[in-house]
């Protein structure tokens, strides 16, 4: 009987050193890649507090110029004990010559979002180029992230939001720290 599962002989990488080797294109995002975990809060008008939440962020490639990225978060009580899910999303950064960035990114709440911006020096800078929305998603009609990698093992995390009325304004914001290879 066979193994059922089935062998990758490439499978994604999470350091540059790892295999596959990164595409050259790549380069402006390598320090990305890898586990990222930590806290944040938010808030929104149309939110009746604020909230604290914890975020883990991995970014991953084949080898192909593109980083596969996946976020999940879960909101926290006052003690920092997790209260139940939270956003979550998965999707593509695909870079482009020059540090460009062209991001596709989806949420089960029915929103997918194309992103486009510029990789440079350690930060991430993405702004809506499009969103597209299931009949039954919440309004949300545009989105700006900020992403800064400093010292080579903490990620900032800054989003914006334009949803339900409301002017682009901030609604997230993070901290995460580098959590080891997958």
């Amino acid at each position: 009987m066979s193994d059922p599962a089935p062998h990758h002989p490439y499978p994604d990488a999470f350091a540059p050193d790892d295999a596959p080797a990164p595409h050259p294109l790549l380069t402006p995002v390598l320090g990305l890649l890898g586990r990222w975990t930590g806290r944040g809060r938010g808030g929104y008008p149309t939110l009746d507090d604020a909230f604290t939440y914890a975020q883990e962020v991995t970014f991953s490639h084949d080898g192909r110029p593109f980083l596969h990225y996946a976020s999940r978060a879960w909101l926290l009580d006052p003690d920092g004990a997790p209260l139940r899910p939270s956003a979550r999303e998965s999707g593509w950064w695909r870079l482009q010559p020059e540090g460009r960035v062209e991001a596709l990114i989806t949420q089960p709440t029915g929103i997918a979002e194309i992103a486009v911006g510029r990789a440079d020096g350690g930060t991430v800078d993405l702004a809506t180029h499009e969103v597209a929305l299931a009949p039954t998603a919440k309004q949300v009609d545009a989105t700006r992230r900020h992403y800064t990698l400093t010292d080579g093992d903490t990620l900032a995390f800054v989003h914006e939001l334009a949803a339900v009325g409301q002017q682009l304004q901030h609604h997230l914001s993070a901290e995460l720290r580098r959590d080891g290879r997958e």
